[in-house]
């Protein structure tokens, strides 16, 4: 039998939310599998009453995580907006699969998202036959999650159209989706909401209209201020990914994110940890969702072809890859960085031969 290559949250982490929701007797919205407070235990990690760990989800500012959740338990629609690489659509995720345990009703916005796929789609099969009618309609997550009074994610909202981005007006503040075609219409059931994900400095960003923006209550997820905070991040992602991708963790994996962190810390920022010096920075946005994909990528590297070691040459290529994206001007801001600052530090020596010869 063929194995999913990756689950659902609410399947990967269904012992953890069965025991949270085991004596939650805390008043919860309607439709709601766990009360708020269990929710944010969920996310940020804790013990439950029976003594199972609950891992964090997210790493970072609690009130934010509290300010999303309270959000979601009223009528108003939640918007997470942050640079590349800030965890939204982690966090998406995980918040519908603590509250309605089903994370699957999502829509992954792009260019050429249409408003069929947002609003409702039809059975063309079913029309020339027989006219429009319920039976040909085909409904989209967006549908469903009204009818049924659940969450729906809208994933890279701004990669969408602004035309079609505009379709949801309607359903966010009337919380009713017109059906002309069969004189009626959707409307929604309690419960019913939707989170949505946006970056702001992606290729390819349509402006949300301010009537759009204003039906939304926007959480900003900030980059990670600290770098141990950013380190136990991808500390615990690599871990996690590392075990359902079957890749061995070599013992020196927890040195080799910090040194790897210290390079795209110092890059994004454009300059040195200690301040004293003024860097050139990449297009790219070198997040720690990138820096998580450079050590899996890494670790792949090492157990396939080093027997298991994990070393700056393995690691060289892919963080090459993640710094330079534009392939004349990255490359001039990496070489001159690793002339001016790697080159002078002793623990950075392996790192300035292998991505000198990756380069």
């Amino acid at each position: 039998m063929p194995e999913i290559l990756r689950q659902p949250a609410e399947t990967t982490y269904a012992a953890e939310l069965a025991a949270l929701r085991a004596d939650d007797d805390e008043p919860r919205p309607v439709g709601w599998k766990l009360s708020p407070r269990r929710v944010l235990t969920y996310l940020l990690g804790g013990t439950a009453s029976d003594g199972t760990t609950i891992i964090p989800k997210y790493v970072g500012n609690r009130r934010l995580l509290q300010t999303a959740v309270a959000t979601l338990a009223t009528d108003r629609a939640l918007l997470l907006l942050g640079v590349p690489g800030t965890a939204k659509s982690w966090v998406s995720e995980h918040l519908a699969a603590a509250i309605m345990d089903d994370s699957t009703m999502m829509v992954q916005c792009t260019a050429g998202t249409d408003e069929n796929q947002i609003r409702y789609g039809w059975n063309y099969a079913q029309l020339l036959a027989h006219g429009p009618s319920e039976d040909a309609l085909v409904p989209t997550p967006l549908f469903r999650a009204m009818a049924q009074g659940r969450l729906c994610r809208l994933e890279e909202l701004t990669r969408m159209g602004s035309d079609v981005q505009d379709t949801l007006i309607t359903v966010l503040s009337e919380k009713t989706l017109p059906i002309p075609e069969l004189d009626t219409a959707v409307y929604a059931q309690r419960g019913f909401n939707v989170i949505a994900t946006a970056n702001n400095r992606d290729k390819g960003v349509n402006e949300l209209s301010s009537a759009l923006k204003r039906r939304f209550n926007v959480v900003v997820l900030p980059v990670p201020d600290s770098f141990d905070e950013e380190v136990s991040i991808v500390s615990r992602r690599v871990a996690e990914m590392a075990v359902g991708l079957d890749l061995p963790v070599p013992k020196n994996v927890d040195e080799e994110i910090k040194r790897v962190l210290v390079v795209f810390r110092e890059l994004r920022s454009g300059a040195t940890a200690d301040g004293k010096a003024t860097l050139k920075t990449p297009s790219g946005s070198l997040s720690t969702a990138e820096a998580i994909a450079t050590m899996i990528s890494g670790l792949s590297h090492a157990a396939w072809f080093d027997d298991g070691r994990l070393t700056p040459d393995g690691l060289a290529p892919n963080m090459v890859g993640a710094i330079v994206k534009d392939p004349v001007q990255d490359k001039e801001v990496l070489s001159e960085y690793l002339e001016t600052v790697v080159k002078k530090r002793r623990e950075f020596a392996p790192y300035y031969v292998a991505l000198n010869e990756a380069l």
